[in-house]
């Protein structure tokens, strides 16, 4: 395991106040490496889970698979002409769904202030923790330590007195390792970062910030707060904060899902309003399922649709109060779906989504003053 700081300057500006100890947790290409523990022959190989070699997408890519650049949301053709000897495995969601309730349940152990954002990675405040601890980076390593013992899969964790920056920090050391940006070094750390690794800003946002002139964080903080809101409206403030390595949003324990959704891609063309109709039963209900399962509902439903040529259309319903029933989603969805047929084109993947859940909101902690390392 490696643990490693990262090196900058010391920071001219004010630390943020009150410090916070926060730590983001990553699993290292969590299905891919779900499917290799379970299957000892894809151990060492290269192993895409989603799609197939001919249609669909990569879910996730095992690090040995990435050396050929193989990511993520890659088509899979794409993938396979990157790395011909590419395995293709199913997904296994219930799976992993069970794995990652084991490690939320190691988090709980040390932490009430735990703020999921997928299966596989999430927030921990422990600023204050059941194990007493006092320096983050010593539950950075035993958290690790315990997802190794109990799940034999390896995960990787950033520390820093803010989610921005731990979000950050814990790509440095990936795979099996932590890093630690501390508020002394936070600033001055943001000011290096190429903008285009900013968490939250994309290529075309990337761009657009080239194109003023700003590619780095010191660029971005060279910039006044009413020239960035000139030009990224509200995000203008995120970006001015942000570029002083200031990010005062709390860990949220009960942080509210907007939506629950599914979908496929089929390995042969749908080209039947029948087909199709079977298939939107199937993803409704499960939909359905699944927000049943979390005591969510939600009032709008959207159909999504991409045809043989890769063109991708969504539609969408909204009701006064939440679909009361299975069948009611399902009729819903089929509504959306009957006007697009007859077709010319066939269809290759179909997804129903609900949305504008019924769910509480999100529960805030007040920000703590303590001794940060």
């Amino acid at each position: 395991m490696i643990d490693h700081t990262a090196h900058t300057a010391p920071c001219d500006t004010a630390e943020p106040s009150p410090a916070r100890k926060i730590i983001h947790v990553d699993m290292d290409a969590f299905y891919a490496s779900v499917e290799q523990r379970d299957n000892p022959d894809l151990r060492g190989k290269p192993v895409a889970v989603g799609g197939s070699a001919a249609r669909g997408v990569v879910a996730a890519a095992s690090y040995e698979a990435r050396v050929f650049g193989v990511r993520s949301a890659m088509p899979s053709v794409t993938a396979r002409r990157k790395c011909p000897d590419l395995i293709f495995v199913r997904p296994r969601f219930e799976v992993y769904r069970a794995v990652s309730a084991q490690i939320r349940a190691i988090f709980a152990e040390f932490t009430d202030l735990i703020e999921p954002l997928s299966l596989d990675e999430a927030y921990l405040d422990v600023s204050e923790n059941r194990q007493g601890v006092t320096l983050a980076t010593d539950v950075a390593r035993q958290v690790r330590a315990r997802i190794r013992t109990e799940t034999g899969l390896s995960a990787s964790a950033g520390i820093s007195y803010c989610k921005f920056l731990a979000k950050i920090a814990s790509d440095i050391n990936k795979p099996d390792g932590q890093a630690v940006i501390p508020p002394r070094r936070g600033a001055d750390f943001v000011a290096a970062l190429p903008v285009a690794k900013f968490h939250g800003v994309g290529p075309a946002t990337a761009a657009r910030m080239e194109r003023l002139g700003i590619q780095t964080g010191a660029d971005l903080r060279a910039k006044e707060a009413a020239f960035l809101r000139a030009h990224f409206g509200k995000s203008g403030r995120w970006y001015y904060d942000i570029a002083r390595g200031i990010d005062n949003r709390p860990v949220q324990p009960h942080r509210r899902r907007k939506s629950i959704g599914t979908e496929d891609t089929f390995a042969v063309d749908i080209l039947t309003h029948d087909a199709a109709r079977d298939h939107v039963i199937r993803l409704a209900a499960k939909v359905w399922q699944q927000g049943n399962a979390r005591v969510l509902h939600g009032r709008t439903v959207t159909l999504k649709v991409k045809y043989a040529d890769f063109r991708q259309i969504t539609r969408s319903r909204t009701q006064t109060a939440p679909f009361a029933s299975e069948d009611a989603l399902v009729q819903a969805a089929l509504a959306l779906l009957a006007p697009l047929f007859p077709t010319g084109l066939g269809i290759r993947l179909l997804g129903v989504t609900i949305s504008a859940l019924d769910s509480g909101a999100g529960v805030q902690e007040s920000d703590r003053q303590l001794s940060f390392w």
